[in-house]
């Protein structure tokens, strides 16, 4: 029965996802839809609840505090709506779900942070990108060096203050 429910959701999940903990200090690129218009939203928060990690309804649930008022959004992670997410910063913490972070304002809001490898933000596609387009830049100097040993055969051209001056 779970292979089935795995082989339907397969589809729908995205290839690499961030791993994101709970304690972590994440941006959040999502597309926004107003009429015909799509823009990208950033949502910059504290994660303060993971759900369900290793499946397509993986959830985190970011909370900040904007105009003095705590919000809190949850994203599905493989969701198309959610271009990226951004670890900015990672903090040791001991639970799951920091509830208690709601009360906690000022320096007691404050969470011990963590040394972490910035290389956690990027995904595996995007460097496989990266890749391909150092090989395509190692191998446009070669062109351009056979650009220039050419002689120049076009003349330079006249800026707009030789043409006033030739009338």
């Amino acid at each position: 029965m779970s292979n089935i429910v795995e082989e339907l959701t397969k589809p729908y999940m995205k290839q690499a996802v961030v791993n994101v903990r709970s304690g972590d200090t994440v941006r959040v690129h999502q597309k926004i839809k107003e009429g015909n218009k799509e823009r990208v939203q950033v949502f910059q928060g504290l994660v303060i609840k993971t759900s369900k990690k290793g499946s397509h309804l993986s959830r985190i649930t970011v909370r900040r505090i904007a105009s003095g008022i705590g919000v809190e959004k949850s994203f599905l992670m493989h969701s198309p709506l959610i271009v990226k997410v951004e670890v900015t910063k990672r903090s040791k913490v001991r639970r799951n779900y920091l509830s208690y972070m709601r009360q906690r304002t000022g320096k007691s809001a404050r969470l011990a942070n963590v040394s972490f490898d910035k290389s956690v933000n990027e995904i595996p596609e995007e460097k496989e990108k990266d890749e391909n387009l150092e090989t395509a830049k190692a191998e446009q100097p070669a062109v351009k060096a056979e650009v220039s040993n050419k002689p120049d055969q076009a003349e330079p051209k006249a800026t707009t203050t030789e043409k006033v001056k030739k009338d």
